[in-house]
């Protein structure tokens, strides 16, 4: 009984090494095609399904083979970063360490996984480990890492007395906005700053498939709408062709809203995913097809995040094109009516041997973005870019910029980035993935009560609508020298200095200008200081409105010498027009009595012209009398409900009225005095 015992017990021990060996061997062999399943996704790109793998091949690997351990843990570490899966990543470069298979750059990269954990001290060590043992290794651009681990040293040192210090921000995260996924880069857009577009991975996205990047879906554009209340609406996807199966995001506007750049991003199973910058047009309420916006003939580098600045002149974006400061630098291009003109880098101070990136305009003129090779509080931080004061101090390869970081709490330790600002206020929108254990972005609120003076000014016809194709030049005696455009309501909002003489001249084509001068003192609350820009049409008679004559005569009433003087000002502006004056009656009294009475009324208006400096020979009196009745303009119908546009105020159409009233403000409509430009050559050419 104990000998079958003993045979019985053997055989056990023998089956279960046999079957321990072979899990054994199974399991390396798992292990090892995990490993290149890791390695293939990881050179696509796809660092999500690429981490899976490793992990799945860390998980088989005996704790005995602690070098290989140790090299899985590398790998999975390295997916986990460019994820934003921190903690994940934290531990799989311990790990690395622990087993000793840090590689040159291990303990920078743990170091700035750190920062981002808010685990400041912890930061430190490793940033001081990178530096001590640098030396040790011969990679390339080590003077670059070097530099990235000092201010990440000095960020680490800093960063909990930012954190305390505090600023005027406060922040909010906005619910309303954020899903379960990942929400980021919010750009406000509409005549009121009424739409709000983002980028999100929500399930509403389109497509099926989810990302082997991220492990969601891909990004498409949602937009969110206020009401005739100012409540924002329930976000939707952009349901036309600008949203795809792939992943589309990132996006910015031209100042008159028609046209969006964002950055797309398309899937091959073959090939990396390279990042590409592309337009889309809006017709009515609906935005296109994308079309691929072509910045250089490299098609292996990533094109980003594009911002056009306020003025519309410059496209300005990310890319790791060669030629850079290391990493994604951000560049600029100019836009042309012909195209695209010169790619530029921005150069120091905003680009480093980091990153930089999600470049986005204040209306100011200010440029933010984010980078981690600045000193900050961990993960990419905002900095401000504002046109340098002082050029004393700047190099001769750098652009006129000076920096600012603008603390906590709008940075954070996590990565903080995607501004957009309401109108010129200090305040607006941002995403950053503070608090979040997945790395997944979110949409914040953000306000600073700062104090800023502004100018609003509307651009429009004279006795007419709106000119959204106007454009108006803003030159200030401190160097202020601006050409800025008006929105679909004619409108424009600038800020402006204290203390400062400033002459804005508005222009359309078709229309005369018309110049504003502005000077506004230091104040203690913010203020808006609004200005008119009505502007003579070319082709059309123009009312002098408010021009009065004793009854029966042409002797000019005392009134009117304001309307008159803002036409003397008007001819002073424009000094290469001539133009016809002429008045006209109503229809009572004899045609030569009315026709002599306005011809007298003209050259009442022509002499006070000349009296106050305008040449002779670019006035032209003229007296229709009741020849020329008014045509009714649309603007002019809006305020008589009985008119209708191009109603013509003849003697015959008034009496077909049967309201006495009504037919008296025809009469007065009648009774006018107008201009119409004659040429616009005057002085330009010898009289001979």
């Amino acid at each position: 009984m104990k000998l079958r015992y003993i045979v019985s017990m053997k055989n056990y021990w023998l089956l279960a090494i046999g079957c321990w060996l072979l899990a054994l061997v199974t399991g390396c062999a798992g292990a090892d095609q995990a490993v290149k399943k890791g390695d293939k996704f990881y050179a696509l790109g796809e660092y999500y399904d690429a981490a899976n793998q490793y992990k799945k091949a860390y998980s088989q690997t005996p704790p005995k083979q602690r070098a290989l351990r140790g090299k899985r843990a590398l790998k999975m570490a390295e997916c986990y970063r460019r994820i934003n899966y921190t903690q994940k990543a934290i531990a799989a470069y311990n790990n690395a360490v622990r087993y000793k298979q840090e590689d040159s750059l291990t303990h920078l990269y743990l170091g700035q996984q750190l920062m981002k954990n808010g685990s400041y001290k912890e930061a430190a060590k490793a940033f001081q480990t990178f530096l001590d043992s640098a030396g040790n290794y011969a990679f390339t651009d080590s003077r670059d890492y070097v530099q990235l681990a000092r201010r990440g040293l000095r960020s680490a040192q800093q960063a909990p007395a930012w954190k305390q210090e505090g600023s005027a921000y406060t922040v909010k995260r906005e619910n309303f906005f954020n899903s379960r996924r990942a929400e980021y880069s919010p750009m406000l857009a509409g005549e009121e700053n009424n739409q709000l577009f983002f980028t999100s991975t929500r399930n509403q996205a389109k497509g099926d498939e989810l990302s082997g990047i991220t492990g969601t879906k891909n990004g498409d554009i949602f937009m969110s709408q206020k009401d005739d209340k100012g409540k924002w609406q329930r976000p939707e996807v952009i349901d036309s062709e600008l949203n795809s199966e792939f992943d589309e995001g990132a996006c910015s506007f031209t100042p008159d809203g028609r046209t969006m750049y964002l950055t797309v991003c398309k899937t091959d199973p073959e090939y990396p995913r390279y990042a590409v910058i592309a337009t889309s047009n809006r017709s009515d309420a609906a935005w296109s097809k994308t079309t691929e916006l072509k910045l250089t003939h490299d098609t292996l580098s990533a094109y980003a995040h594009p911002a056009i600045s306020p003025d519309g002149e410059w496209l300005y974006f990310t890319s790791n094109m060669p030629g850079g400061m290391g990493g994604y630098d951000i560049w600029r291009v100019r836009l042309t009516t012909s195209g695209l003109a010169g790619v530029e880098n921005l150069g120091a101070p905003i680009n480093t041997p980091g990153d930089e990136l999600f470049p986005t305009f204040r209306p100011n003129g200010d440029l933010y973005f984010s980078s981690d090779g600045h000193e900050g509080m961990g993960g990419l931080d905002i900095y401000i870019a504002k046109p340098a004061e002082n050029h004393d101090n700047i190099s001769e390869n750098s652009q006129l910029y000076e920096l600012e970081h603008p603390g906590y709490p709008l940075n954070s330790q996590g990565d903080d980035f995607g501004m957009t600002f309401e109108g010129l206020k200090n305040q607006g929108f941002f995403s950053s993935n503070r608090g979040d254990g997945k790395g997944w972005d979110h949409i914040y609120s953000f306000y600073n009560p700062e104090i800023i003076q502004t100018v609003t000014g509307w651009v429009y016809e004279q006795d007419g609508y709106e000119l959204p194709a106007g454009q108006v030049y803003m030159v200030g005696n401190d160097g202020t020298n601006l050409k800025l455009s008006v929105k679909g309501d004619g409108s424009f909002t600038q800020q402006i200095k204290p203390g400062v003489d400033y002459v804005f001249l508005g222009t359309c084509k078709g229309f005369l200008n018309h110049q504003e001068q502005l000077r506004v003192e230091p104040s203690t609350e913010s203020e808006d200081y609004v200005l008119q820009f009505p502007l003579a049409n070319i082709m059309a008679p123009v009312l002098i409105d408010n021009i009065f004559y004793d009854f029966d005569k042409a002797t000019l009433r005392p009134e009117s010498k304001t309307a008159l003087d803002d036409l003397v000002k008007l001819l002073n502006e424009n000094p290469n027009i001539t133009i016809e004056l002429s008045a006209h009656t109503d229809y009572k009294g004899s045609a030569e009595y009315n026709k002599r009475l306005s011809q007298r009324r003209a050259e009442s208006v022509v002499n006070y012209l000349i009296e106050n400096g305008i040449a002779a020979d670019r006035l032209t009196p003229v007296g229709y009398g009741k020849e020329n009745p008014k045509k009714i303009r649309r603007k002019v119908a809006e305020k008589y409900p009985f008119l209708k546009e191009n109603d013509v105020l003849t003697e015959e159409f008034i009496k077909t009225l049967e309201d006495e009233e009504q037919q008296e403000e025809c009469n007065q409509l009648n009774r006018r005095t107008e201009f119409k430009v004659l040429r616009t050559t005057y002085g330009l050419f010898p009289k001979k």
